[in-house]
């Protein structure tokens, strides 16, 4: 009786593995990304005895002043006098929003008065002003 040999060697990459290479990827993917916060603009935070946290970021629209006089909308610079056509369209879109402004400490009044009059024209009422710990 004549045994024939089969000379051809099928070349398959084993698949076995990948379900645990794809939950190893995920994992690394999911413990190395950071979430994007706002940028806004470069300010040099006023100091405060105590301070009190916001409850949740989600209904939250942050307002940079510097002292130079720029006004930064959650990474758009704007000018004052249209601060309260976007605020209110922020607003329109959810009602709950709380601004937290975050001056610089060397920012001029009449800024802050210009924003707060803005402010007042879209009717965002809920107004926090940010700040660091005298401990930071």
């Amino acid at each position: 009786m004549k045994v024939e040999r089969k000379t051809q060697n099928k070349a398959e990459i084993s698949t076995s593995s990948m379900p645990d290479i794809i939950f190893m990827l995920l994992i690394f993917f999911m413990v190395t990304t950071v979430m994007r916060e706002f940028d806004g603009l470069n300010v040099l935070m006023p100091r405060a005895k105590m301070i009190e946290k916001l409850d949740s970021k989600r209904h939250t629209s942050y307002i940079w002043a510097t002292k130079d006089g720029l006004i930064s909308v959650d990474d758009r610079i704007i000018s004052s006098n249209l601060l309260s056509t976007v605020m209110y369209k922020k607003i329109s879109k959810d009602p709950k929003i709380t601004v937290s402004l975050k001056s610089d400490q060397d920012a001029k009044m009449k800024l802050i008065s210009e924003i707060h009059t803005e402010l007042r024209k879209a009717q965002a009422l809920k107004l926090s002003y940010s700040a660091l710990t005298e401990a930071n």
